[in-house]
């Protein structure tokens, strides 16, 4: 059953963090028409460089700033250890096909409920219900038809 290890909750990081993603992502749609969706951000970097041009310099300030949040984060609260069940080729490869679904869903789960929700998008709509019920439904098969798997 589900339980919550009272020690190590934060729900004060949860919603700091929340809310900086949450103003991102709306400076950028005020402040430049932009959309902050990780997936699509990366994927229009990664195209610009497919075609010999120099990607957007929004897009790399972007990314860049994600990286070095999370190592000025680490310094300043380091992480609890980490540990993964899997070796790094297979967590790659698990990365890998995330960004494919990404690419074929135009767009992240995250991205599709922060950013396009909020734009009333009915693409967004129909994608966040879909992870939503397919998140239920595999909680559903993976506890009470295959025994807590």
């Amino acid at each position: 059953m589900f339980s919550i290890d009272w020690a190590h909750f934060t729900p004060g990081t949860a919603i700091l963090g929340g809310a900086l993603i949450g103003a991102a992502a709306g400076a950028m749609a005020l402040g430049g028409g932009k959309i902050a969706g990780i997936s699509g951000i990366f994927g229009g970097a990664i195209n610009e460089a497919l075609q010999a041009k120099r990607p957007t310099p929004w897009r790399l300030w972007f990314l860049g700033g994600l990286i070095a949040a999370s190592f000025i984060w680490v310094m300043f609260r380091p992480v609890p250890g980490a540990h993964y069940g899997e070796s790094w080729p297979v967590i790659a490869i698990g990365g890998l096909i995330v960004g494919f679904g990404t690419r074929l869903g135009s767009g992240c789960a995250s991205g599709h409920g922060v950013c396009g929700l909020s734009r009333f998008s009915p693409r967004s709509m129909a994608a966040v219900g879909t992870f939503i019920g397919m998140g239920m439904a595999t909680t559903f098969v993976m506890r009470h038809i295959l025994g807590g798997v």
